[in-house]
């Protein structure tokens, strides 16, 4: 049975054979075989090579190819650092996270109302837009059972709506901008996860407390590791399912 998770992965990205075996520095006829033929799987550093710039996990090709052992290995390399809390992640960290964005440049959240309030990430969504970087943004659906319940669990009840509603507000100059979308969603989060190309900062969510006391992980993705993916792809779920929205007032409140 061919390798069509290699076949559908390599038309995915809008490459041919040919492009794929000179990035490797094998034949078009060796790309061709490790699709056709199951016994013909690449040499374990080819593996990881296709994984990179097919920007998948090793284990989504070669199932069977990985030891429990190889991929805590691998996962543990994806981690940069871990901040106990979001409040004493550097100030700057967010705007170098995203200064850098070329592809991916997303925004999950309830509110991130504190992104809102500041010029400097404002400045550098304006840039990425003129620069043709996609920028997306989902925030709650104000009157959402999700966001209702996340207000209760951070004790500050119907405000989780309320800076949901005052985001959006100041996030208004950027409904115009070509390439930024926003999307309303209302999925039950665990983290807020804020990514820039193959970086991202997750901010769990802590039942009972605000997203500001709650630990961060800074990632990176790298060859093998399945940390970064598993938030990646939470985000990709999260926006087919969330709603587009073309003004800061277009949210369904809770009915009184």
């Amino acid at each position: 049975m061919a390798n069509e998770r290699l076949r559908g992965a390599i038309v995915e990205r809008n490459l041919k054979l040919e492009e794929v075996a000179e990035r490797l520095g094998v034949s078009p006829k060796t790309v061709e075989r490790w699709i056709s033929d199951p016994k013909r799987k690449p040499y374990r550093r080819f593996q990881y090579a296709l994984a990179t710039i097919l920007q998948y996990e090793v284990s989504y090709f070669w199932p069977d190819e990985r030891t429990a052992e190889e991929v805590t290995t691998s996962s543990g390399s994806e981690v940069l650092t871990l901040y106990p809390h979001r409040s004493v992640v550097p100030q700057d960290a967010w705007r170098k996270l995203y200064a850098s964005a070329t592809t991916h440049f997303d925004v999950l959240a309830y509110s991130g109302f504190w992104l809102t309030e500041d010029p400097q990430f404002h400045r550098l969504v304006r840039e990425k837009s003129a620069a043709g970087v996609p920028v997306r943004f989902m925030l709650g659906e104000p009157g959402s059972p999700a966001v209702a319940v996340r207000g209760e669990e951070e004790g500050i009840g119907g405000a989780m709506a309320s800076k949901i509603r005052n985001a959006l507000v100041n996030y208004a100059p950027l409904f115009r901008l070509p390439g930024v979308e926003f999307r309303l969603h209302s999925s039950t989060l665990y983290n807020s996860i804020y990514r820039s190309d193959n970086e991202l900062l997750a901010n769990g969510h802590v039942y009972g407390v605000g997203a500001y006391l709650a630990p961060v992980l800074h990632l990176q993705r790298v060859p093998g590791g399945e940390l970064f993916d598993t938030y990646a792809e939470s985000v990709e779920r999260v926006w087919e399912a969330a709603r587009q929205i073309s003004s800061p007032t277009d949210y369904e409140d809770a009915k009184s």
